[in-house]
């Protein structure tokens, strides 16, 4: 479905932007502070908001990053678009909060003071825990005025992801949605209990979540590749000016596998991002310190390398390399 199409059955919403209690004027950019709640010391702590409303009406789209946070390539990203954005030229509105764990972020760590993970804490509630406090807020200010919505990660803690979109993909309206952001692999995935995209999913908003790089570090090509995805999503919505240039070729995922550790040792990794790798490709090997006794690390399934672990000390069990496969595991078994 093009723009034209996409922008002529879609009913935008007629009512007012109103955000902290303040309403929000076609053809303006806002800067709000949300307060969430007071540090030990007395400081109001709030979570800050960008509102580009453009002139003219149309969809809404949250922008939203570190919401665990450490992971801070979403934050530029996010920067990046919101600074180039005109509402003269903008139909409809872009709610751009950079950071949603304020508190995470200055602690440099994924979780909230109390080692709650927001991202397990939607839709959240007013009297509940610090993270179910901030989720409620962030579901009433921000996702309850959107349309759509795009929340943007990286990997965990020493770990790497390529750039890729997590969706649910039997949803007709965030597949399109997912396929128009154009990242190099797109990947259904169900929804998990508390998290955010689940709690925009019942309110039927399509939600992307976008993954790319490595915490506590900005990565310019994972970066850029979010840049370029969220302005062809608002092209898509008819926000923007139709782009010309073709979207780059995507990969469609229906499964994922991580490939653990077999024993303890030093992990000696041979694949990068982005390799296609056969069923019971090597992937490297495991060996002690002196590289005597090597295990060989296969891929268990056929795919795609889309995340792998950063620290080569591992432990039995630890998560060395995650792969992406268009088939069903029981597929490729035959």
């Amino acid at each position: 479905m093009g723009a034209a199409s996409l922008t002529a059955s879609t009913a935008f919403p007629l009512s007012p932007l109103t955000i902290g209690g303040e309403t929000i004027p076609r053809g303006r950019r806002v800067r709000l502070d949300l307060p969430i709640a007071r540090l030990t010391t007395g400081t109001m702590m709030s979570l800050p908001v960008t509102v580009i409303s453009g002139k003219k009406p149309g969809p809404r789209l949250w922008l939203s990053a570190a919401i665990h946070g450490d992971e801070l390539n979403g934050v530029d990203i996010i920067r990046r678009v919101a600074k180039a954005l005109r509402p003269s030229r903008l139909s409809g509105s872009v709610i751009a909060v950079p950071v949603v764990n304020i508190f995470g972020l200055l602690e440099q760590s994924r979780y909230l003071p109390d080692r709650r993970d927001l991202n397990r804490s939607f839709p959240g509630s007013s009297r509940g825990s610090m993270a179910s406090r901030l989720a409620a807020l962030f579901m009433r200010e921000v996702v309850s005025q959107c349309t759509h919505g795009i929340d943007l990660h990286t990997a965990a803690i020493h770990r790497i992801n390529l750039p890729q979109v997590r969706a649910d993909l039997q949803d007709p309206a965030t597949y399109a949605f997912a396929k128009a952001f154009g990242a190099p692999v797109i990947i259904h995935a169900s929804h998990r209990d508390g998290s955010l995209r689940q709690a925009a999913a019942k309110r039927h908003i399509p939600t992307l979540l976008y993954e790319a790089g490595e915490a506590l570090r900005f990565d310019e090509a994972a970066i850029q590749t979010g840049v370029d995805g969220i302005y062809r999503v608002m092209a898509y919505l008819g926000m923007v000016a139709p782009i010309d240039t073709p979207p780059p070729p995507t990969v469609e995922a229906q499964q994922t596998r991580w490939v653990r550790a077999s024993r303890s040792g030093i992990w000696h990794r041979c694949i990068a991002l982005g390799d296609e790798v056969k069923q019971r490709q090597p992937m490297g090997f495991i060996s002690d310190t002196f590289g005597d006794k090597p295990v060989q690390v296969r891929s268990p399934i056929a795919g795609i390398v889309i995340g792998h672990g950063q620290n080569p000390l591992v432990n039995q069990g630890d998560a060395l390399v995650h792969v992406a496969s268009q088939k069903a595991e029981a597929e490729q078994e035959q």
